[in-house]
């Protein structure tokens, strides 16, 4: 196997001028760094790329956190994110928190062991924020707020609930029912203020947003609404049961809004029961993943821009990551670092401090409605979504 010793004597250079050519790094004449690359390209030598990555204190590795890839939206958003920074030269590696008891931690160890560049966390996490902010290391929060200084994306769900709420009140729902996960998750921790601090082991779960606006709208168009909570997103089981809980129930209901796999079950089960959809009953999905299209009819879907999702959440990531370099090498202006409020140079790392302002609201990704075939349409939701008008074939 051709090493940079062999590409050094070829060459007739010295070893540590082949190792500036390889890494890109110190100043090589232009007469050398051509002996050196032509030596390399008669040899055929490919120069070791984690060698390479270590050298610039870079794996190009993100570690990637989510509840779980059975769930059709983390597995869609996993896809967009694995784009998103193949595109910017990053690899992704997954962790599902239901899968591995203990991954949550597994993946922090890395980080700080420098086996990866940064982490995305998505899952719930029982970890206090004083936990988060104090790891050290580039993390993105996804759909959640770790804590003061950590950057978080996630879709516009106060948009997004007083969409669901308006095109029900809109068609004149009587009774909606709302499938969600646990509402024990669903605490604010960026809404709150000082409150904050007396809640360990809780951390934000901003989609909760959603269901406030969503539960606020219909009360203030007199809507009754009920909620079945759906314990476990990796058991697909509890999908299939909270389903058929809806319609047992709440005979009554006329309106129902749930994630799109408890929301095309739904459908499959109102069809057997002999409902007629959207007349006898609307049924609305959020998030509007693929499984919209596939349960017999289109589901009107209240869309999350998963694409600009992913682009957002590597944006941040790659900033942070490019931020922890500077700040660790020394290289940034110490002007620039008293200034800087989220990251600063402590006597053993950099750190990631606390700063009022920055993560709390987070970079939001608005929201879209795709009319299917499940939910009534007329001229009021018309002008509510701007024009938009029901797919047709």
């Amino acid at each position: 196997m051709v090493g940079m010793r062999d590409v050094a004597r070829e060459a007739g250079v010295s070893l540590s001028t082949v190792s500036l050519v390889v890494n890109g790094n110190g100043y090589v004449s232009d007469e050398m760094r051509v002996r050196v690359e032509s030596a390399m390209k008669g040899l055929n030598y490919i120069p070791n790329e984690l060698a390479r990555n270590l050298f610039h204190g870079r794996t190009n590795t993100v570690g990637v956190i989510m509840p779980t890839i059975q769930h059709p939206f983390f597995a869609t958003l996993l896809a967009s994110l694995q784009k998103a920074f193949y595109g910017r030269g990053l690899h992704t590696m997954l962790c599902s928190t239901a899968d591995m008891e203990s991954g949550e931690e597994q993946y922090v160890d890395m980080l700080q062991r420098h086996m990866m560049d940064a982490i995305i966390m998505g899952a719930h996490t029982t970890h206090s924020q004083n936990y988060w902010t104090s790891i050290r290391r580039p993390v993105v929060a996804f759909d959640r707020y770790l804590g003061a200084g950590i950057p978080s994306v996630g879709s516009d769900h106060e948009q997004g609930g007083e969409l669901a709420a308006m095109m029900f009140a809109l068609s004149g729902a009587r009774h909606v029912v709302a499938l969600g996960g646990p509402r024990s998750r669903f605490y604010d921790l960026s809404r709150v203020g000082s409150e904050s601090q007396s809640r360990d082991g809780q951390s934000s779960f901003p989609p909760v947003r959603y269901q406030i606006a969503f539960e606020e709208t219909l009360d203030a168009a007199g809507i009754r609404h009920d909620y079945i909570e759906i314990d476990n997103l990796a058991n697909m089981r509890e999908f299939e049961n909270a389903a058929r809980s809806v319609l047992e129930r709440f005979p009554d209901v006329d309106a129902i809004v749930a994630p799109d796999l408890a929301a095309a079950l739904c459908v499959q089960e109102a069809l057997r029961r002999g409902f007629v959809l959207p007349n006898s009953l609307q049924i609305l999905a959020y998030d509007g993943t693929f499984v919209t299209d596939i349960a017999g009819l289109r589901i009107t879907s209240i869309l999350q821009g998963f694409d600009s999702i992913a682009e957002r959440i590597a944006t941040r990531t790659v900033e942070q990551i490019e931020r922890y370099q500077t700040q660790n090498s020394g290289r940034q202006d110490a002007s620039r670092r008293s200034a800087d409020p989220i990251i600063k140079r402590s006597d053993n790392d950099t750190e990631i401090i606390p700063d009022e302002d920055a993560g709390r609201i987070g970079d939001l990704i608005p929201m879209r409605v795709k009319i299917g075939e499940t939910t009534l349409w007329n001229d009021a939701i018309h002008e509510l979504l701007d024009g938009a008008r029901p797919q047709t074939d």
